[in-house]
Order: C-alpha cells, then sequence, then structure tokens
C-alpha cells in the first residue's frame, strides 16, 4: 500500500472514531495498519531525499517527524512528494522537559507555545496528529491530580489551533507516573471532551501495568494512532517480537475496536538492514502482508 493511500485511509478512519461512541465493536474485523517510522530512527541516507526513499523501499507506508524540526521544512516537503511518503505526524519533543504540568505557570505558557508550534508543523507537512505527553508526576508539586487538572486546562488551550488546522492531540500512555492504568487514562480522555484529542497508544509501554489487549478494549475508538514497540517482565524494552506482548490478542482486540490506522515503530534504529528487520518484525506480529 503506498504512503499517500494510507495516509487518506487513516484519515477517514480517525474522523470516524472521532464520531462513534467509544468501546469495542460487536463485529470485529480484522484491523489495518499503515507502517511508519520515527524520523529519528533512520540513521541511513546523507540526505533528507534519501531517507525518504530508503523508508519507501524498505515498504515503510510514511513516517512521524520531531517538533522542533531540524531539518529543512522544503526538503521534507519535497522529498515527501517525490516519493509518495507521508508525514503522518509529529512528535512534541519538549514535552518532557517543559511540561503541561508543571507548577511554575511560565513554564506552563511555554509548552502552550510549544504546542502551538507543533500543531502548526504538522499541518505544514500534511499530518493528522501530534503526541503529547501531558505532564509528570514529580512529587508534592506535581501530583497526579495536579498533572490531570493542569494538562487539561493548557490542552483546551491548543484546542482552537489544533481545530483550525485540522490536527489532533494525541495521548501517549508512558512511563510517567500519570493514568497508568486504561480505566484512568479512558476517564482522562473523556474529562477533555473533544473530537481533536485522543489516544496515541503505545503497545508497549502498556504492558507494564496491564496486558496490552485489556487497554485497547477499554479505550476503544479513543485510539487514534499506535507505537510499536517490545516489552517483557525479564527482557525490558527488546525487539518488536521478543518479550511478553501477546500480539495475537492485541490483533484480535484491535479488530473489535475497528482499528484501522498508522502504527509506527518506536524502537532503537539504524542502518538499512535494521530498519528492514524492524519492518519485518512489524509485518509479523501485525500480521501485514509484505
Amino acid at each position: 500500500m503506498t504512503g499517500s493511500a494510507g495516509l487518506a485511509a487513516m484519515a477517514g478512519a480517525a474522523a470516524t472514531r472521532g464520531e462513534a461512541a467509544a468501546g469495542p465493536s460487536s463485529a470485529a474485523t480484522k484491523p489495518t495498519f499503515f507502517k511508519a517510522v520515527k524520523w529519528g530512527m533512520i540513521q541511513d541516507g546523507n540526505t533528507v531525499a534519501d531517507k525518504f526513499a530508503l523508508c519507501r523501499d524498505l515498504g515503510y507506508d510514511g513516517m512521524e517527524l520531531e517538533s522542533p524540526v531540524a531539518a529543512s521544512a522544503a526538503n521534507i516537503r519535497r522529498a515527501s512528494e517525490a516519493t509518495g511518503m507521508p508525514v503522518h505526524g509529529l512528535v512534541n519533543m519538549k514535552h518532557w522537559e517543559v511540561r503541561m504540568s508543571s507548577p511554575d505557570p511560565a513554564v506552563r505558557d511555554q509548552a502552550h507555545e510549544f504546542m502551538n508550534q507543533a500543531i502548526r508543523d504538522a499541518h505544514a507537512f500534511g499530518g493528522s496528529s501530534v503526541l503529547l505527553v501531558p505532564g509528570q508526576v514529580t512529587g508534592p508539586d506535581e501530583t497526579h491530580d495536579d498533572v490531570w487538572q493542569r494538562s487539561i486546562v493548557e490542552i483546551r488551550r491548543v484546542l482552537p489551533l489544533a481545530s483550525k488546522l485540522g490536527v489532533r492531540v494525541l495521548i501517549e500512555n508512558v512511563w510517567n507516573g500519570f493514568c497508568e492504568t486504561p480505566d484512568q487514562l479512558r476517564d482522562y480522555l473523556d474529562e477533555i471532551d473533544s473530537p481533536w484529542v485522543g489516544a496515541y497508544f503505545d503497545i508497549g509501554n502498556a504492558w507494564r501495568f496491564a496486558p496490552s489487549q485489556e487497554w485497547i478494549r477499554t479505550l476503544g475508538t479513543r485510539i487514534v494512532k499506535l507505537d510499536v514497540k517490545g516489552w517483557g517482565v525479564t527482557a525490558g524494552f527488546c525487539k518488536i517480537g521478543d518479550g511478553d506482548i501477546q500480539w495475537d490478542e492485541v490483533r484480535s482486540a484491535l479488530g473489535e475496536v475497528r482499528y484501522a490506522g498508522w502504527a509506527t515503530a518506536e524502537v532503537g534504529g539504524g542502518d538499512r538492514d535494521r530498519l528492514a528487520d524492524i519492518a519485518a518484525r512489524m509485518n509479523r506480529v501485525l500480521d501485514i502482508a509484505s
């Protein structure tokens, strides 16, 4: 499947999920995946165009960039158009150090500006989302309740721009001490209560707290995009397909919620051979025809 076809299909699926009631569907289908790689993982290629062409040749459908964007915007747009490889979204790379949950209002204002810039960048590249970690539980000045309340205020501040530009704010489940159960993340998203906010579900990150398939069934159609990695109790983070994740159960749960969208590798990158191995592993665990 070409990257442009994947982007169009994903956009339609995302719009449907934004309108649908969240929860598993009684009519399960085989999930549809558009395979992507994160920009920082690509260590081969001397130019932006080389990196896009490499990923296309290895069977990826698109890629996810980082904001702030280090590469030339013009070069990225040219490479994307030349290869048919869309930029499906961006990761806000400032969200850990400049947090929406900070006890300092000045820092929260700065986080707001970084997020607005990421939304503008995503729109400029034709992306449909920005991945956001909404905060971190750090102590008495940044408790779970603080992260919940402060981040919701700040996320709502960026929604006018997000809705104007057609870019969704997607919350990733990470090891930040926040929303570490499926029910908590579901309730957090529901309190924000916006079609422009959803879940960027990390299959590997979730397993430490509960089987990934349980998260998927609880979050349902709130899930808009996926990060893919391996994890195990003894192995820790590991190669996709290694570790303890029950990939057949994950696929079944994604089928129940009728998932159709991007699945992006988030693992250690490398050269052509490493990226080819990652693509092959994604094909295997997600049952994608190569």
